[in-house]
């Protein structure tokens, strides 16, 4: 386990506690694509709020971070909703998921390139990929400030290709930037 990540984010979080999880927008957007069942996997899950929805909709559900300090608040707040869901602590980049164990992936506001032939082996036939991320070409100051942690244009429909594409949005700087969907891109894709 990388242990400056892991004590950044345990710094991160045990720093803001109060802040809800919801889910990304691009799962609570497109929760009609999701299959009647499976399972499921919020990988670098933060505070797990896709993590949550997807248990709530009955999923078999696991949700991994690299933070000990979000896990742990994680499963305490399934626990008080009474989710069943396997929330872990895990270094996803050195341990990624194993073939074809997934129906369902979440992805949101994480990136490590290196780590896009893995998320496609995981996911099962006919599973399907929710990645919601940051892009370089930004209209205001959310998320990272290092560009290697951002996309670059249509990156994630390059990372993704093997897949079907099903949806993908991103708009940049184009047209009226106070309104719309900025900083960010996200994309549906399917295993097939």
């Amino acid at each position: 386990m990388n242990k400056t990540d892991q004590t950044k984010w345990d710094r991160i979080y045990t720093d803001s506690p109060g802040k809800s999880a919801e889910p990304c927008e691009v799962l609570a957007a497109h929760s009609h694509l999701l299959p009647a069942g499976g399972d499921a996997l919020d990988l670098a899950c933060g505070r797990g709020g896709n993590a949550l929805y997807l248990a709530s909709r009955g999923y078999a559900t696991w949700a991994w971070d690299v933070s000990a300090v979000a896990i742990r608040a994680l499963s305490e707040q399934a626990g008080r909703k009474d989710l069943r869901l396997n929330a872990v602590q895990r270094d996803v980049t050195a341990d990624p998921p194993a073939q074809q164990s997934f129906d369902i992936i979440v992805v949101s506001r994480f990136l490590d390139r290196a780590l896009a032939p893995a998320i496609c082996a995981a996911l099962r036939r006919g599973g399907l990929l929710f990645y919601q991320t940051f892009i370089r070409e930004k209209v205001g100051d959310t998320g990272p400030n290092n560009p290697a942690y951002r996309l670059e244009a249509n990156e994630l429909l390059r990372l993704f290709q093997s897949l079907h594409l099903i949806y993908y949005h991103e708009e940049g700087t184009t047209g009226d930037t106070r309104r719309g969907f900025r900083n960010e891109a996200m994309l549906v894709a399917q295993k097939r």
